[in-house]
C-alpha cells in the first residue's frame, strides 16, 4: 500500500497518525516495533518537512497486520 502526498492532504496527517493501533507514534528508537511520525507539527512553522508528511518506519510485526491497521485508520476518517 502506498500513499501519495495528495491523498494524505486530503485528510488531516495528525488523524491518521492517531488512528493507527499497531504503530507507536513516536521517532525512531532503534526498536523493533512500526512507528509513525508526524514531523512538521514538532519542528514548528520554518521547518522544510511538509506539513502533509508521515514517516512509517516498518517492525518486524505481521505486513497484513499493519496493511489493516493502515486501512481501518484512513477508513475512520
Amino acid at each position: 500500500m502506498f500513499l501519495g502526498r495528495s491523498q494524505v492532504r486530503r485528510c488531516h496527517p495528525g488523524s491518521v497518525a492517531e488512528g493507527l493501533k499497531l504503530f507507536k507514534n513516536a521517532t525512531s528508537l532503534g526498536g523493533v516495533e512500526s512507528l509513525v511520525e508526524h514531523r512538521a507539527p514538532i519542528e514548528g512553522p520554518d521547518t522544510p518537512v511538509p506539513e502533509d508528511l508521515l514517516w512509517l518506519s516498518i517492525g518486524i510485526e505481521a505486513v497484513d497486520d499493519l496493511r489493516a491497521d493502515l486501512e481501518q485508520a484512513l477508513a475512520g476518517l
